[in-house]
């Protein structure tokens, strides 16, 4: 028996101990699968990335053929009209999510995803990046999460969403040199991009899952950008205690001792950004499930104020961002990247 799941931009066939995922050919600011050549370019980019923190999982790329008769087939035999993604099927009840739903996770389980992703974030590459155009990008992806509301015509979302975005945008331009230290010192690479807890699998070996394939862009991140994320996600489905202990094993294998109001910047940023996209599926979806997705972008908001105390009190105006010249030490260029920090192991020895 074949289950089917659609997605906004997949088909996704269950297959018993398979995973079949079949892209639409769907148009976005990001992405462009309009032609099987850029769906097999997009598989083959998908199965390479997601290697990287789930290898068991992800198998291969396969093409879907039509033969001369009309049929459709896996493999090469025929005119090949697709290109599919093969996955082992990972089973529902490991996934973090359904832990937090049930309570049924240990901190020890915790501590072991901590430690795979320090690992990877450790091992992992120093990107370049402009220091201007991230700060740049952050800023107006609070813009734009105001104007979601205004657009939809939410009043009430958004008379809450805009003191967010504005002490947002004033705790990145005071403290600017926070994030200009971190960019210069190569603390940026490419992670994940979409960490969140459903993609996550709490086996022996922890596995992650549906990383953002598409837009590099959005994958550059900084660590504690995406830990805090994580933590957000965590906190949303009723188990804040997590982010605490992501982030103990975090700077214990890596070093990397984030200042708190850096975790609670970033946890802010990214909740103001899923109310966003929580409202969004108004356009989508018109005000058929519109009392289901304001409740959801609700509870971002929600989770974003609840973390704006742990800010420093005192910042510029927000306009600074965009406005304050260029350092003599680069703003404008790419920062430098670093050599990948050394590992820790649990025990705190180093390892090469």
């Amino acid at each position: 028996r074949i289950e089917v799941v659609e997605t906004h931009h997949s088909w996704v066939f269950l297959a018993g101990d398979r995973v079949l995922k079949l892209k639409k050919p769907t148009r976005g600011e990001l992405f462009d699968f309009t032609t099987p050549e850029a769906r097999r370019r997009n598989a083959e980019a998908e199965l390479r990335l997601n290697r990287r923190l789930a290898p068991e999982t992800y198998l291969g790329v396969v093409p879907l053929a039509l033969s001369s008769d009309g049929r459709l087939a896996f493999g090469s035999e025929g005119r090949i009209v697709d290109w599919l993604v093969e996955m082992r099927r990972l089973p529902v009840e490991d996934m973090l999510d359904s832990r937090l739903a049930e309570r049924r996770w240990h901190p020890t389980e915790i501590r072991r995803l901590g430690d795979r992703l320090a690992d990877f974030y450790a091992r992992a590459c120093p990107v370049k990046m402009s220091a201007i155009a991230f700060l740049a990008r952050v800023s107006r992806e609070c813009e734009a999460s105001v104007e979601a509301f205004a657009r939809t015509g939410q009043r009430d979302l958004e008379a809450r969403a805009a003191p967010i975005a504005l002490r947002l945008r004033g705790f990145l331009s005071s403290r600017r040199p926070l994030f200009l230290h971190r960019l210069r010192a190569g603390r940026f690479v490419e992670g994940h991009g979409d960490l969140r807890p459903e993609h996550v699998a709490l086996r022996a070996d922890v596995e992650l899952i549906d990383c953002l394939e598409f837009s590099r862009t959005l994958r550059l991140v900084d660590p504690v950008d995406e830990l805090a994320f994580l933590g957000l996600e965590c906190a949303r489905l009723g188990a804040p205690r997590l982010e605490a202990i992501l982030f103990a094993r975090y700077r214990r294998r890596t070093g990397d001792d984030a200042a708190p109001e850096l975790v609670a910047f970033y946890g802010a940023y990214r909740a103001l950004i899923r109310a966003r996209l929580a409202i969004d599926h108004l356009k989508d979806e018109g005000m058929a499930n519109a009392a289901k997705w304001r409740r959801r972008a609700a509870a971002y908001l929600a989770l974003a104020g609840a973390r704006l105390p742990r800010l420093a009190r005192r910042h510029a105006s927000a306009s600074a961002v965009l406005t304050a010249a260029p350092s003599a030490a680069g703003d404008s260029g790419f920062c430098r990247s670093r050599p990948s920090p050394a590992l820790k192991s649990p025990s705190g020895s180093l390892s090469p």
